[in-house]
């Protein structure tokens, strides 16, 4: 017993000591944990600071276009994004996109269906204007079944009248 009691405690304190110098391996960031900067000039792969990364797409491209009233054409603001999306595909090649359309509340569900799917091929057409290969893209619409914000005022149906560019890929070693 005196002998397992003892073995214990030795590797109680060898377990202690282990943790006391994490610097103790010529690391020059001893810091807080997460506090160091990447060795890469700053940017954190997959972060909205990576230009190659699907957070960088949404926060600083915009994964979406806001369409009208009972409207499938492109706003000037819609045009723009598009045009930030399709620089952007053609840089990451290796990323698909799915582009989502949908409606807000009002009309019918199979009229929303319908003007989804055209709010959709709308920005496709456009992306492929722009040179972005079709067989990278393809469209769904979900009408009004998966609204962003739910409410009967117009500042919540306009946010639900979009087209939303979904990417999928990237995945590298």
């Amino acid at each position: 017993m005196n002998r397992i009691l003892t073995s214990s405690l030795l590797i109680a304190t060898l377990a202690m000591t282990a943790c006391t110098n994490a610097g103790r391996f010529g690391s020059q960031e001893a810091g807080a944990a997460g506090t160091s900067a990447p060795a890469n000039g700053g940017i954190v792969p997959g972060s909205a600071n990576d230009p190659r990364s699907t957070a960088f797409f949404q926060q600083s491209i915009g994964d979406r276009v806001l369409f009208e009233v009972d409207q499938s054409s492109l706003t000037p603001q819609g045009r723009a994004t598009l045009d930030g999306q399709s620089t952007w595909l053609m840089t990451n090649v290796e990323y698909t996109a799915v582009i989502e359309g949908h409606a807000d509340e009002q009309g019918t569900r199979e009229y929303n269906l319908a003007l989804g799917a055209r709010r959709a091929n709308a920005a496709r057409e456009y992306l492929i204007s722009k040179g972005v290969p079709a067989d990278r893209m393809r469209v769904v619409s979900y009408g009004k079944e998966r609204p962003i914000e739910i409410c009967s005022q117009e500042a919540c149906y306009a946010k639900n009248r979009r087209a939303v560019t979904v990417l999928a890929g990237g995945l590298t070693s």
